[in-house]
């Protein structure tokens, strides 16, 4: 038998800073030996989906799933049942399994076994779901299926899943609920001994769900001397003794989810505690005295958002010398509290913009209160090309505690601000989907 794993692009044109699609390597490391596997990353490869195959096996995320049901209707078409799994399928399963044979609702492990015995006997079943949260104890991650592949140089390494916080817009939230897990320490450890590489993210979606276990987790690297990064929450400033550690581990760059310089906002989206010890500038002088350089994001179109806002916005990101930013319009992902509100008033522009094809990416995708939709899409989009300007990148970059604090910070940092500067203009009014996969 042999499976066929896809990533779907959210557009037909191909990233310069795709990583390694890390659930793939899980499900291999569940899959037996005597199955085959293959896997096609739209990202950065054409999908061949007239390679023969029993199988294909699509992670599906909200953006990429108009994409993701083009290929999986290639595949059916050629006789080769598809299951779908990933936060799409998750949140939206009726809508998923008009486009599949079979579905994965949740994480995957604790079915993923079962998925293929009945792909193997022909007969799946529609719907696949655990009972409860799989532990991630005794993970196996079998990476074989990237050789060959060109990714960037950040390998992803997952330590746990959640979020102990539920923001009102957050689709994580959404999919795990209030479950909180991670690896045991010890795991994670030799994962990352017997990777040999150097340059990590650590892919959680809040490396501090649990500080406990990430106080364990960063000792355990010291002796490693790796140099990694990841996605925290600001609340991490105030615990110098921590932040301290963080550094010592080899952290050299974490996401922070700013998303708002109003109180009001914070307070809206159910993130006040953003704020609740101290200002950003002063959070952030905790991360750039210990040399972690700061991707802060930040997110427009709340009730309290005016076109002042941005301009507010993008001089304190300048004047912070932030590494990174992203500038958003607020994501209505669906089921969240933030989508059914803003349903419920009326003020969606398109009921689904993930299937509309005339949705283009970056747009604003409701009528938000301070400014037109018209604006709101402006206003972020010129956000990121005045923030991503060669002149800002260059003055940026002469932030001497942070982003020019080692060669290797200095490098980093040029690094990152192309691949993001590339993008920007890359995605910017993109359809989504749209392209037919290419036949071999």
């Amino acid at each position: 038998m042999k499976i066929t794993f896809v990533r779907p692009h959210l557009t037909d044109q191909r990233a310069s800073d795709a990583m390694e699609p890390l659930a793939f390597a899980v499900l291999a490391g569940l899959t037996p030996p005597d199955v085959e596997l293959a896997l096609y990353d739209d990202r950065i490869e054409p999908v061949c989906v007239d390679a023969p195959t029993d199988l294909a096996a699509l992670s599906v995320e909200t953006f990429t799933a108009r994409r993701a049901y083009e290929i999986a209707a290639e595949f059916r078409q050629r006789g080769v049942p598809v299951v779908l799994g990933g936060y799409h399928p998750t949140l939206l399963p009726d809508e998923a399994r008009q486009h599949a044979d079979a579905i994965v609702i949740g994480d995957a492990e604790s079915v993923w076994p079962e998925v293929v015995r009945d792909a193997q006997a022909g007969r799946l079943r529609p719907v696949y779901q655990s009972e409860t949260p799989p532990s991630l104890h005794g993970l196996k991650v079998d990476r074989r299926i990237f050789r060959g592949k060109r990714y960037a140089p950040l390998t992803p390494v997952q330590f746990g899943r959640g979020c102990r916080f539920a923001c009102d817009f957050c689709a994580v939230h959404a999919f795990y609920g209030a479950t909180l897990r991670q690896r045991p320490v010890a795991e994670v450890v030799s994962e990352i001994e017997a990777l040999g590489r150097k340059f990590l993210l650590l892919a959680d979606d809040n490396i501090f769900a649990s500080p406990r276990l990430a106080e364990e987790l960063f000792n355990a690297l010291v002796p490693l001397k790796v140099h990694w990064a990841c996605q925290a929450s600001i609340d991490v400033a105030q615990d110098g003794r921590l932040l301290d550690l963080m550094a010592r581990s080899g952290c050299f760059a974490a996401l922070v989810g700013l998303e708002s310089l109003d109180e009001r906002n914070l307070a809206q989206m159910k993130k006040k505690w953003n704020r609740e010890r101290g200002d950003f500038a002063g959070a952030l002088a905790q991360f750039s005295e210990r040399g972690i350089m700061v991707c802060g994001t930040f997110v427009f179109g709340y009730d309290y958002d005016t076109p002042a806002t941005l301009d507010a916005t993008l001089e304190f990101a300048l004047r912070s010398k932030l590494a990174l930013a992203q500038f958003n319009t607020l994501l209505p992902y669906p089921t969240t509290a933030l989508y059914r509100r803003l349903q419920a008033e009326g003020r969606l522009i398109y009921d689904r913009w993930w299937l509309d094809p005339t949705f283009r990416f970056g747009q604003a995708m409701f009528h938000p209160r301070g400014m037109t939709a018209e604006a709101l899409t402006e206003g972020c989009f010129r956000l990121r090309r005045e923030f991503n300007r060669y002149s800002s990148i260059a003055q940026r970059a002469l932030a001497p505690q942070t982003n020019c604090r080692t060669p290797y910070h200095l490098f980093a940092f040029l690094a990152a601000n192309l691949i993001s500067r590339r993008e920007i203009y890359k995605k910017q009014g993109k359809a989504l989907g749209l392209s037919a996969p290419e036949a071999a």
